[in-house]
């Protein structure tokens, strides 16, 4: 049987094909009327075709009057084009169809907003008509790619041995991590379930099932503020967890994808197929951040006892050193020939991040070593030198400085050296630079209340023998923690995980969790373990970071098929909504609207 609407679809139309009669359809991308001819570029989810009518045609006032993105049925022959008239760029560029016949299949309206063309349009109109906006060719490349993307990972996560479950959306609410979205239930009054913001605790649940390998591209739903890398509300991950592993097992299994993943939907160089692994501390020390971008050489270096001598005159540092402050630098190499606006312009952007600036200066030697710049004059050539065998700087780099406290200096020196490689077009763009961040602290201290808390995942195992952990000082127990980062873009949070019960209750307590607690919150997980489980971990790398990675785009919302705006809206279906009074009462909800 013959598809009414098509014997060929709008890419597949070649040479070999001049001379027959096709039948195509599609949207009516644009129009060039020549006079007596009316070329129409008909554009279908595979690509394009030229067509091509003349006026004498009855059907010419048809296109002639047609709008864009109209929806046509084009009967006609196909065409050489005329030489120096063919489009290299497209498969169907060197023949056209000459019309015999159209159908208009669905008019459209004036657009909001055009198709033809990747002109930039704002925010709100884009999402409330996400339909027009998904006809654009990018955003359709990029949808395209998401769904090869998938496609590839669960191929390479069988070949793996892992086997695809699907974990429930209703489940109960978690006291750690991000704010839930809660959903009333109307059979049991006054309790609610709540969506999970990851299938931590069931994938879990999966291996002390007996099962051995799960992966899942997982949903899940966190209510958090948008960012340019996450979605107000929901996103995807590739859930990952395995038993009777230790961290490098994981390890192995997610660079192998990983590495198969990136060069099967990317040109770009991967830099070391096997992740480098970076301690924590050392991470936080050489860049900063726990998610760094190693395509950057700059890196960071403490110089705090450089402000103890007697031959360094800079009080301002010296006196912070003395009450307890610290001082990083960065080196910028062979900058000497750098005008004096490229520093100040650094100083004055790190100041506009809320910093107090960054003092720097570049290293000279004429009769001897010395420094040049607005703290050059405070440093003698014995600590210039001090400073140069610490940081490896050489003659004619500069060095910025900052100083502060630790958590300070990191934030600002962190972003300063992602500027600095920026400006000094140090940045390899067609470059993927993965890394593991290791040996995260099990506990960090809150700031704001001076309590001890779970850094990262409480459900992770600690390092070292279980025996002998020193639990009276928990900020120095480190834990089989690790993130993927790549490009400065952390992919995901992963562990090995605590399988004994009494470990965990140990642990939690140190967090200011009783065991009723515990008990209350990790019901399922707690008894589940208690009946022998094995040892296991995971990960759940960001299918969308990923997807951003490989379609080098800056923003989740550009391979994200229908995302909410920065308000956690939905402009194109109006979500959220106030519903039915009815749909409230089987809920038992009443709404109590309070006043700003």
């Amino acid at each position: 049987m013959i598809n009414k609407y098509r014997s060929h679809n709008c890419s597949e139309i070649n040479e070999k094909d001049v001379g027959k009669t096709v039948l195509i359809s599609g949207w009516l991308h644009r129009k060039r009327d020549h006079g007596n001819l009316l070329f129409i570029d008909l554009r279908d989810h595979y690509g394009l075709t030229q067509c091509v009518i003349e006026n004498k045609s009855k059907y010419f006032p048809i296109l002639e009057k047609s709008k864009p993105e109209t929806v046509l049925n084009i009967e006609g022959k196909v065409v050489k084009r005329e030489k120096g008239t063919e489009n290299l760029n497209l498969s169907t560029g060197k023949i056209e169809v000459s019309i015999n016949s159209v159908i208009i299949l669905s008019e459209s309206k004036e657009l909001p907003m055009p198709v033809f063309g990747e002109q930039d349009y704002p925010e709100d109109i884009r999402l409330k008509y996400r339909f027009l906006d998904l006809r654009r060719e990018e955003m359709h490349r990029n949808i395209v790619l998401r769904s090869k993307v998938v496609s590839f990972i669960r191929e390479e996560m069988f070949k793996l041995g892992f086997l695809e479950f699907q974990t429930p959306i209703l489940t109960s609410s978690s006291p750690e991590g991000a704010r839930d979205f809660l959903v009333p239930s109307r059979l049991n009054k006054g309790k609610f379930y709540a969506l999970p913001q990851a299938p931590q605790q069931f994938k879990q649940l999966i291996m002390v099932s007996g099962f051995d390998k799960y992966f899942q591209i997982a949903p899940c739903f966190r209510d958090e503020d948008a960012r340019a890398d996450r979605s107000p509300g929901e996103f995807y991950q590739l859930d990952i967890e395995m038993s009777f592993v230790e961290q490098e097992d994981v390890f192995k299994v997610v660079e192998t994808l990983m590495v198969n993943l990136f060069k099967k939907f990317s040109s770009k160089k991967i830099v070391n197929e096997k992740f480098p692994r970076i301690p924590y501390q050392e991470a936080m020390l050489k860049y900063g951040t726990d998610k760094p971008d190693l395509r950057n050489p700059l890196l960071i270096h403490d110089i705090t006892k450089i402000f103890t001598r007697e031959d360094v005159k800079f009080d301002i540092f010296k006196k912070q050193v003395k009450s307890g402050s610290s001082v990083r630098c960065i080196v910028a190499k062979k900058t000497n020939d750098k005008p004096r606006s490229f520093f100040d312009n650094i100083d004055k952007w790190a100041k506009e991040q809320g910093a107090s600036g960054l003092a720097y200066f570049t290293i000279e030697q004429k009769e001897k070593i010395s420094s040049k710049g607005p703290i050059g004059k405070f440093f003698s050539e014995e600590s210039i030198k001090e400073i140069m065998k610490i940081s490896k700087a050489n003659i004619n780099d500069s060095i910025f400085f900052s100083c502060g406290k630790i958590e300070d200096i990191e934030k600002i020196l962190s972003i300063s050296r992602n500027k600095i490689a920026k400006d000094l077009k140090l940045i390899d763009e067609n470059k993927f630079s993965f890394c593991w961040i290791t040996d995260y602290p099990m506990y960090e201290l809150n700031t704001e209340t001076k309590k001890i808390q779970f850094s990262h995942n409480p459900f992770s195992m600690p390092q070292g023998d279980i025996a002998k952990l020193d639990f009276k000082n928990p900020l120095e127990i480190k834990a089989y923690q690790y993130d993927i980062v790549c490009n400065g873009v952390e992919l995901s949070s992963g562990a090995i995980r605590n399988h004994i019960p009494e470990l965990m209750y140990k642990l939690f307590s140190i967090a200011g969790y009783d065991k009723n607690h515990v008990d209350e919150k990790f019901s399922g997980m707690i008894n589940a373990l208690s009946f022998g489980a094995p040892p296991h971990g995971g990960i759940a790398p960001g299918l969308d970071r990923m997807i951003m990675l490989l379609a080098d785009e800056k923003n989740i919302r550009e391979i994200t098929l229908f995302p909410m705006n920065q308000n956690a809206q939905d402009l194109m279906m109006n979500a959220p909504s106030e519903v039915d009074p009815k749909q409230l009462n089987e809920l038992n909800i009443k709404i109590d609207k309070k006043k700003d």
